[in-house]
């Protein structure tokens, strides 16, 4: 939907949280994730004239909130001609569709949300197809003739204008043909960003990959290190395509870092299976940094569901693979906390605090993910005639050299290379040993 047709969407929120005995007070985390729907909602300009979080015992199989908040919504969204009404959580085709009759209005769950964001921001081919994926297979049970009561309705692409007649008449045996078609189509796009991978180990440079929760600064924080100019708002989803960029640490090794999408709590399995691919860069990463909002209420939270997206994506936090936390936003901290987290953060050897706007604490950052790469390295003895002065210069570049002694004819280094660059080397036909052997 294009964005003046959305600034002009009437909306309301509906968070469903479980109902408590005693005093019905939002808790903070409640509060925080009806900030958040705001949040995303705004993320494509929509008007939301309404939000309010909706106690509920157990979900009703037919409209999952209960008959007498449905009702009471009805007689609302029809005073205030409410065009859309996000439920902040999960619903079936049934809860939706008659939610819709009960309404009279158009109904997206969280993860109908989330989709229309992703088809909105994604700028790739690559992006795009997953997100239309991703549409298709959240659609294909949607689609049914009972929606025809709602007037407003129009065909194209995106959820909130309703499924419109054209997609309606659309069977199932089309939109599986199409699904078919973009799942080889992504096949070929994933391949060619497969051998783009290929490319860069044989460069090869590692790869430092940011992840976090939606909105911590990642973008801000890329855009510090490398001095880009990526896309980087006080907005959810601000980023959907990953970006890559070469970036010197202090040792003056050469990295990748790449900027990936934000994840957010309770993000649907359909949107992690479709940018699975997208999401291949921190598979392939040889250190994953974890840009935290250490200045939110929720930070721990949103790092448990952080967690939990790299854990669907088959990575532990305690695994291989290092993971830093870069504890983003110390300048939103009052002294105290700052002084107390930076006094904490100087023990740690994965967490460094850090303000990607200020660009405090970003050096540790950087020396800490050095560190990391260094522990990979294995210890060499070199052996290079003099006369090859292009390897010579490709150890001081690719390696970290601890010692050379010239002698008549060649020079003997001992010096931490990657396991890659020691086969490369050994591939050169230059003679090495383990500093070990």
């Amino acid at each position: 939907m294009h964005k003046t047709s959305q600034a002009a969407t009437t909306t309301v929120i509906v968070h469903p949280r479980p109902k408590r005995r005693g005093p019905d007070d939002l808790t903070y985390g409640e509060r925080s994730r009806l900030d958040e729907a705001r949040g995303l909602a705004a993320a494509i300009n929509l008007n939301v004239i309404h939000a309010e979080s909706v106690p509920i015992a157990k979900p009703n199989p037919a409209t999952y909130l209960g008959e007498g908040t449905v009702e009471r919504l009805a007689d609302f969204i029809k005073e205030h001609s409410a065009q859309l009404v996000v439920v902040d959580g999960h619903l079936s085709p049934g809860q939706q569709r008659n939610l819709e009759k009960a309404w009279n209005a158009k109904v997206i769950d969280r993860t109908g949300l989330i989709l229309e964001i992703f088809g909105a921001r994604a700028k790739t081919r690559e992006g795009q197809l997953q997100v239309e994926l991703a549409h298709l297979d959240y659609q294909k049970s949607r689609l049914v003739r009972s929606w025809t009561h709602l007037e407003r309705q129009r065909g194209g692409f995106g959820f909130m204008g309703g499924p419109g007649e054209t997609q309606i008449e659309i069977d199932r045996r089309l939109i599986g043909d199409r699904i078919a078609r973009l799942k080889k189509e992504l096949v070929s796009v994933t391949r060619t960003r497969g051998l783009h991978r290929e490319a860069r180990r044989r460069i090869p440079y590692p790869i430092v990959a940011l992840v976090g929760y939606t909105n911590a600064g990642k973008s801000t924080l890329f855009n510090t290190l490398t001095k880009s100019n990526v896309v980087a708002m006080d907005q959810l989803f601000a980023t959907l395509d990953p970006t890559m960029r070469q970036l010197k640490l202090p040792s003056g090794r050469t990295v990748i870092l790449s900027d990936t999408v934000g994840f957010v709590s309770d993000l649907p399995h359909e949107l992690v299976a479709a940018f699975r691919a997208t999401l291949e860069e921190v598979l392939e990463a040889d250190v994953i940094v974890h840009v935290r909002d250490i200045a939110h209420p929720e930070s721990e939270a949103q790092k448990r569901d952080v967690e939990d997206v790299l854990k669907q994506l088959g990575i532990e936090p305690d695994g291989q693979r290092p993971v830093i936390e870069g504890l983003n936003k110390i300048d939103l901290l009052s002294d105290e906390d700052r002084l107390a987290l930076n006094a904490s953060t100087k023990r740690s050897e994965d967490e460094a605090a850090i303000s990607a706007v200020s660009g405090e604490g970003n050096d540790r950052l950087l020396a800490m993910i050095d560190a990391e790469l260094a522990n990979r390295r294995q210890a060499l003895a070199v052996t290079v005639p003099l006369e090859d002065g292009e390897t010579i210069a490709w150890l001081y570049r690719r390696g970290e050299v601890l010692k050379r002694d010239d002698g008549e004819t060649a020079a003997q280094f001992s010096v931490l290379l990657d396991e890659a660059d020691t086969a490369r080397l050994e591939k050169r036909g230059i003679p090495l040993r383990r500093a070990a052997e």
